[in-house]
């Protein structure tokens, strides 16, 4: 089911399918900013990526000698969530564990993904809380795309409200596992600006570690930013689909991230992952602004 939040400003659609993000459209121009799933080039929108960000080395999870498999960005994006809350300008889905997570993830946990809006500024809010006997260990992020143009439109890359003069990025291994190789790239930044290609992307996402950047504009080629995605996260991914030249680029706010290439640790060894006390919570948030 499709549910509609909307003030004077902006309507957004949310699908209890995965608590995806669906639209935005500023209400003045009927300008739609989130890419609309079209499977020729990605067929989603605005997955929400849980209990993996990314890939395991091999698809499979280590925790207390058992293996378990699971696919890319884990299974919430592609589950039912339930409807627990409704208000003209907020919504909020919950997803409980159950005998298919049993199978891929080992712990209990409920899973709360919120929207809520004010202005033209969309603020996208999770809460993990585990609710298993032990400790427990998961990755969670954002994957949402929005239209623009490669050709002309580009990406200005700012933390604490400064421009960015340079950046650094891991690379994608290019052997097809998802995972890290040990390969990185460094980007100078004019005044924060990055141009956007193919090239840029031929090596899949920028995984950009280390909180180097806690904002992603899309800028036209009038010069004006258009979208801006704010975030306190520990990476964020920025992508486009390899070799497609696709009218979209994802900025991807992410807790966690992807295995390196021959990763053999179990689930509490791995890189930027997050852990829980039994009945904790892990709350938190990002935001997207239109222009």
């Amino acid at each position: 089911m499709i549910y509609e939040l909307k003030n004077s400003e902006i309507t957004v659609k949310i699908s209890d399918h995965g608590a995806e993000l669906k639209s935005i459209v500023k209400n003045s121009d009927g300008r739609e900013y989130l890419w609309q799933a079209d499977p020729k080039f990605w067929g989603r929108t605005s997955p929400v990526l849980f209990p993996v960000v990314g890939c395991y080395f091999g698809k499979e999870s280590r925790y207390k000698g058992k293996t378990y498999s699971m696919g890319q960005h884990g299974f919430a994006r592609d589950m039912d969530f339930e409807l627990v809350f409704q208000a003209d300008d907020a919504i909020e889905f919950r997803l409980r564990d159950n005998a298919e997570t049993h199978e891929k993830y080992p712990f209990a946990f409920e899973l709360h993904c919120g929207y809520k809006i004010s202005g033209k500024e969309i603020q996208v809010i999770w809460k993990v809380v585990n609710t298993d006997k032990e400790q427990a260990f998961f990755s969670i992020g954002a994957h949402p795309a929005f239209n623009c143009d490669l050709d002309t439109d580009v990406l200005k890359f700012e933390r604490a409200g400064k421009e960015l003069s340079s950046l650094n990025s891991n690379v994608v291994a290019c052997d097809g596992s998802g995972c890290l190789s040990d390969k990185t790239k460094q980007f100078d930044l004019n005044n924060g600006i990055l141009k956007m290609s193919d090239e840029l992307f031929a090596e899949d996402a920028l995984v950009i570690e280390d909180k180097q950047t806690d904002a992603i504009s899309i800028v036209g080629a009038d010069g004006q930013p258009f979208v801006k995605v704010s975030f306190d996260t520990p990476l964020v991914g920025v992508w486009s689909p390899v070799g497609k030249h696709a009218p979209f680029v994802c900025i991807e706010p992410w807790y966690g991230r992807c295995d390196r290439v021959g990763f053999a640790g179990d689930l509490s060894e791995r890189e930027y992952g997050n852990k829980l006390a039994p009945l904790e919570e892990f709350n938190v948030s990002y935001r997207i602004t239109i222009k």
